[in-house]
């Protein structure tokens, strides 16, 4: 198991669910907070949201580390949608980090001045969705590489075109 540890495309698998799902669940906890009005909350959703949007750093660099040997395993689909992948996290990623900044900024900016935690807390909230439609659409690409059923005849040419307006 070790062993897996050290090639980076295993770990890339192992850990590149943890900007989604994590954001995703920070989101919720975001904006259970805003419905309740909860100070402590809304402090622990902007903490969450800032750790699972950094964590797209890790993801992204073994991504890059792993983007080789993973190409020369993939079918000749599967590279293309491996490239257009590569492509969108390379275009996107700076998103989790504007993200993560944001979280962190508003936790700052809110014990120093109170009466703006709630207009912060909206904006994290706003950029984690952003964040969270940035990265299903380079995960959506990414489980396409290796999984042949989840490809569609068509997918890839007509939606790279429609991503790059």
């Amino acid at each position: 198991m070790f062993k897996l540890l050290h090639q980076p495309e295993y770990v890339h698998v192992l850990i590149n669910h943890l900007p989604l799902t994590g954001l995703f669940a920070a989101l919720l906890c975001l904006i259970g907070a805003l419905v309740t009005r909860s100070r402590v909350a809304l402090y622990l959703g902007m903490a969450l949201v800032s750790l699972f949007a950094l964590s797209a750093w890790p993801v992204s660099e073994y991504g890059e580390d792993g983007y080789d040997r993973v190409y020369s395993m993939a079918d000749e689909a599967g590279g293309a949608y491996l490239k257009q992948h590569k492509e969108l996290a390379e275009r996107w990623t700076w998103v989790f980090y504007v993200t993560a900044a944001a979280g962190a900024a508003g936790m700052v900016a809110g014990w120093k001045w109170p009466k703006c935690l709630w207009a912060t807390a909206c904006a994290v909230a706003l950029l984690t969705a952003g964040s969270l439609a940035a990265g299903t659409v380079i995960a959506d690409y990414g489980g396409k590489v290796r999984h042949p059923e989840f490809r569609r005849k068509g997918d890839l040419k007509e939606s790279v075109g429609h991503l790059r307006l």
